[in-house]
C-alpha cells in the first residue's frame, strides 16, 4: 500500500510545480502593477491641474468684463488705476487696471480720444488672464 501512496520523486516534483509563483513571476507582477499606478496616478493629478485651469480661464474672462463694465459705469473720466479683490465671492482673485489716453493717427479729430484699458485678473498669484480693450473717450 505504500507504493500506492508514494510514486517516488515525479510525483514531488510535480507537487512543488503546481504549488505556487516563483520569486521572479512574484517580482514581474509587482513591477506590472506599479508602472500602471504610477501612470494612474499621473494622469489623475494632470486631470485636477487641467480642471482647475479650466475653471480659473472659463471665471476670469466673465470678472474681468464684470469689472470693465464697472469702469464704463463710473465713466473714462472718473476711472483711474488701481487694484483690488473680488471680495468673498471669488477668494483668491484679484484684479488690477491700468489705463491710458492714446491718440490715433487714423482718428484726427480730437473729439475722438482713445482709452487703452489694460486689465488682469489673478488667482493666487499663480495664474494671469490679460485683457486689452480700446474706448472712447468723449471730451
Amino acid at each position: 500500500m505504500a507504493g500506492i501512496l508514494n510514486n517516488g520523486p515525479a510525483d514531488s516534483r510535480r507537487g512543488a510545480i503546481s504549488g505556487g509563483f516563483s520569486l521572479i513571476e512574484v517580482l514581474v507582477a509587482l513591477s506590472i502593477v506599479t508602472i500602471a499606478l504610477t501612470s494612474v496616478y499621473r494622469l489623475q493629478s494632470d486631470t485636477f491641474r487641467m480642471s482647475a485651469d479650466a475653471r480659473f480661464y472659463t471665471l476670469a474672462p466673465l470678472l474681468a468684463q464684470s469689472k470693465l463694465a464697472e469702469i464704463e459705469r463710473q465713466g473714462l473720466k472718473n476711472a483711474a488705476d488701481g487694484s483690488g479683490d473680488f471680495g468673498a465671492d471669488y477668494p483668491g482673485y484679484a484684479w488690477a487696471v491700468h489705463m491710458e489716453d492714446v491718440r490715433s493717427d487714423l482718428l484726427k479729430d480730437a473729439k475722438h480720444n482713445l482709452t487703452r484699458i489694460d486689465l488682469t485678473v489673478t488667482q493666487n498669484e499663480e495664474m494671469h488672464f490679460e485683457l486689452r480693450t480700446y474706448r472712447f473717450n468723449a471730451d
